[in-house]
C-alpha cells in the first residue's frame, strides 16, 4: 500500500482546516451532500480538496459521475484525521479549564433506541449538563456497539453509552440503566396467531432468525439459544423492518416493540422463556484521567440515573 509522506511535525491551522473539511465531506458521502454542513460551495470544496491531496502527495477520494468513495490512502487519512482533531480538540478543552473556562465540545455516540427506554435518562442528563456548561457544544452520534467502543478508545468521542458484554481494559465503566429483549414475530408470521402453548416452543428453532451482525449481547444471546441467523442486522430498527415483514423472528427492546404491539403488529413469543436483559453503561478512556468537562458529564448521568438504578425492576409478561 502506498506510504503518505504526511509532515506531522510541520502542521499549520491551513492543515487542520483542510483536514476537517476533508473529514465533513468524509462524513457525509460526498461534496454535494457536504455543501450545506459545511456552507461552502461545491466547487470550493473541491478545491479544498485538491490542496489537501496536493500537501500529503496522495488522492483521497474519488468524485465525479461515478459517485464519491474514499481511495485506501483517504481511509486512512480519515482515520488518522479522527485521532488528531479529536486530540486537538481534547487540548483545546484542557488549556480552557486551566484558565477555569469550560468550553470545547462534548462527543458522545449512543446505541441506537435509547430515547424510548423509561429506564433512560440519557435526555435528562444532557439537560442537566448544558445548564452546567451553556458554553460547551455537544455532538452525539447513535453508531453499533463495536464501533463505540473503538472509537472512544482512539479518542474520535470523549464518551459512549452501550449495552455491555465484554469489559475492554482500556475502559472505565458507569453503569446507568437496564433494557428487557423478547423475541418477536410479526403479524403475517406464522407463530403469530398461535397460542403460546407448553412445548410449542419447539417450532421457534424451525423459523428464520434475524441478528445484529456484531458482536452484541443480541449475538450472544442468538449463539446462547442455538438460533441459526437467516438475515442480518446493522441495528435494532432493520431487526423491526425484517420482522414486520413476517418472515422472520428476532429480538427488540420492550419498549420499542410496545408501539408495534399496541397496533397489533407483532407480539413476543414465550416471553418467559425467550428473553435476556442488556446493562447499560457509559464508557471513557481509563487513561489518561477523565478531564473536567468529562468528569461533568458523567455527574450528569450518574446523577439522572440514580435512581432508576434502585427502582428498576424487571417484569416479564
Amino acid at each position: 500500500m502506498k506510504q503518505i509522506p504526511l509532515p506531522v511535525g510541520q502542521l499549520s491551522d491551513t492543515d487542520l482546516r483542510l483536514l476537517r473539511l476533508f473529514q465533513t465531506v468524509a462524513r457525509c458521502g460526498g461534496l454535494t451532500a457536504a455543501e450545506s454542513e459545511l456552507n461552502i460551495g461545491r466547487s470550493t470544496i473541491s478545491r479544498h480538496l485538491k490542496d489537501l491531496e496536493t500537501r500529503l502527495g496522495a488522492t483521497l477520494c474519488h468524485r465525479g459521475r461515478s459517485g464519491f468513495a474514499l481511495t485506501d490512502e483517504g481511509s486512512r487519512v480519515y482515520d488518522a484525521a479522527e485521532r488528531l482533531l479529536a486530540a486537538v480538540g481534547h487540548f483545546h478543552t484542557e488549556v480552557e479549564e486551566i484558565n477555569d473556562r469550560l468550553r470545547g465540545r462534548l462527543r458522545l455516540a449512543l446505541f441506537d433506541k435509547t430515547a424510548t427506554n423509561p429506564n433512560s435518562r440519557i435526555a435528562a442528563a444532557l439537560g442537566d449538563f448544558a445548564r452546567r456548561a451553556p458554553a460547551v457544544e455537544l455532538e452525539l452520534h447513535v453508531a453499533p456497539t463495536h464501533e463505540i467502543e473503538a472509537g472512544v478508545i482512539d479518542g474520535a468521542w470523549q464518551l459512549g453509552i452501550i449495552p455491555t458484554y465484554r469489559p475492554s481494559p482500556a475502559l472505565d465503566y458507569l453503569p446507568l440503566f437496564d433494557e428487557q429483549m423478547y423475541l418477536y414475530c410479526g403479524r403475517e408470521h406464522p407463530l403469530f396467531a398461535r397460542r403460546d402453548a407448553p412445548g410449542g416452543e419447539r417450532a421457534i428453532w424451525s423459523q428464520r432468525y434475524a441478528g445484529l451482525s456484531f458482536h452484541s449481547p443480541n449475538m450472544d444471546t442468538g449463539n446462547r439459544f442455538e438460533f441459526t441467523r437467516a438475515a442480518q442486522a446493522s441495528d435494532q430498527e432493520a431487526i423491526a423492518t425484517l420482522v414486520l415483514s413476517g418472515q422472520f423472528i428476532g429480538f427488540l427492546p420492550d419498549h420499542y416493540a410496545a408501539a408495534f404491539e399496541a397496533q397489533g403488529l407483532m407480539r413476543a413469543l414465550y416471553p418467559k422463556r425467550f428473553a435476556y436483559t442488556c446493562q447499560f453503561a457509559a464508557i471513557y478512556r481509563r487513561s489518561p484521567p477523565p478531564s473536567r468537562l468529562l468528569e461533568i458529564a458523567l455527574a450528569s448521568l450518574r446523577s439522572a440515573h440514580a435512581r432508576t438504578r434502585k427502582t428498576s425492576v424487571r417484569h416479564v409478561r
